[in-house]
C-alpha cells in the first residue's frame, strides 16, 4: 500500500461544488491500495501514519505526530500513487489494485483510522475531486508497505 502524506495547515475536498470532507491542522493522505495488498498492509501503514513524527515541538524541531499535536486526517483514495510511468509518457496503472479490492482496501484503512483517531475526513472512492489544501512548511512524505511485509 502506498501514501503520500502532506502536512497541512488546512485541507478540503470539494466534488461537484459540495466539500464532502474537511480538516484544520493535520494530514492530508492520498492513499492507493496496489496488487497484492491485504489488511495487514492497511495496518502497518496507520500505524506509520499516526506515529510519524512530522510536526513541530516547542523547539522548532519535527518531534510530535498527528495524535500528539491532535490534528485532523483527511483521507483520499489515489490510485494514480500505483502510476508506472516507465516505459513511455503514458502512465501504467496495472499495479494498483483492482476497483474492487481497491475500494474494500480504502473503505477498511477509514474504519480503522476512524478507531484509531477522533477527527478522520474522506473524498469520495473513485470520484472526480478537487483537493484543496495549504501545505504546512511544506511537508510531503511517500511511505510504502511492501505486499508480504
Amino acid at each position: 500500500m502506498k501514501a503520500v502524506l502532506q502536512r497541512v495547515a488546512e485541507a478540503r475536498v470539494v466534488i461537484a461544488g459540495e466539500t464532502v470532507g474537511q480538516i484544520g491542522a493535520g494530514l492530508l493522505v492520498l492513499v492507493c491500495a496496489e496488487r497484492g495488498d491485504a489488511e495487514v498492509q492497511a495496518d502497518k501503514l496507520l500505524a506509520k501514519i499516526l506515529k510519524l513524527r512530522i510536526f513541530s515541538d516547542e523547539a522548532g524541531k519535527m518531534n510530535l505526530s498527528v495524535q500528539d499535536v491532535k490534528g485532523g486526517l483527511l483521507v483520499v483514495s489515489q490510485f494514480t500513487l500505483a502510476a508506472d510511468a516507465s516505459g513511455g509518457n503514458r502512465p501504467s496503472f496495472t499495479g494498483a489494485a483492482a476497483p474492487d479490492e481497491g475500494r474494500r482496501l480504502y473503505d477498511y484503512f477509514v474504519a480503522q483510522a476512524r478507531g484509531l483517531h477522533p477527527q478522520v475526513e474522506t473524498g469520495r472512492f473513485a470520484a472526480d475531486m478537487q483537493v484543496h489544501l495549504v501545505n504546512d512548511g511544506p511537508v510531503t512524505i511517500p511511505l510504502q508497505i511492501a505486499p508480504g511485509v
